[in-house]
């Protein structure tokens, strides 16, 4: 009979050498051979947790989105504003980014990519992150936000928080200065205010 924990550590151990490989290697480059040799567990254990090096990424992808979004979510108040608060997940997105680099990488490399589902993208991106549509529906309601079409806007901030982390996370030094930090918010803000 297997052991519950052993199973555990087994399949996040094939997700931890995946993340890494994925990021330094390239999904294309990176075999399940090569993740199931490096994680220390057999090719049928990695088949046994995930049927394809598809399915592994695409679990990895959407594990990493909830860590991420559940991070934001701890920088959220009822009683700021609508700015106070984007301002707060700004801030914590790329601060998350820059001490999570291989999780980051891996959204750099991955998040556009077509080897994720359209599907996928948008689960992500509605259900996992959709505390940020709701954002952006009291921002329109509000009077504070252009009202722009939701799915774009949705993209437009995503582009904007990639291009934004990995130029701090390509200069870290940069994210220490005040200037940079409330000039990285301004702008993202400005793309979607009246």
């Amino acid at each position: 009979m297997d052991n519950p924990m052993e199973n555990i550590s087994k399949k996040q151990a094939i997700m931890n050498t995946a993340l890494t490989l994925f990021v330094n290697q390239g999904f294309y480059a990176t075999s399940t051979a090569s993740i199931a040799s490096q994680a220390g567990v057999a090719t049928g254990t990695l088949f046994h947790h995930f049927p394809s090096k598809e399915a592994l990424m695409t679990k990895l992808f959407l594990d990493t989105k909830h860590e991420f979004a559940d991070h934001l979510k701890q920088h959220l108040s009822k009683d700021d504003s609508l700015q106070t608060n984007a301002r707060n997940i700004w801030f914590a997105a790329i601060d998350w980014g820059i001490n999570n680099p291989n999780k980051e990488s891996f959204f750099q490399q991955y998040s556009m990519s077509p080897t994720i589902s359209v599907e996928i993208r948008e689960e992500a991106m509605n259900s996992i992150l959709g505390f940020i549509s709701k954002m952006l529906r009291l921002g329109k309601q509000q009077g504070l936000l252009a009202d722009y079409p939701e799915a774009l806007m949705l993209e437009i901030c995503h582009g904007q928080y990639l291009a934004a982390s990995r130029f701090f996370i390509d200069h870290p030094e940069l994210w220490q200065d005040e200037q940079h930090r409330e000039a990285s918010f301004s702008m993202f803000w400005k793309a979607l205010a009246i």
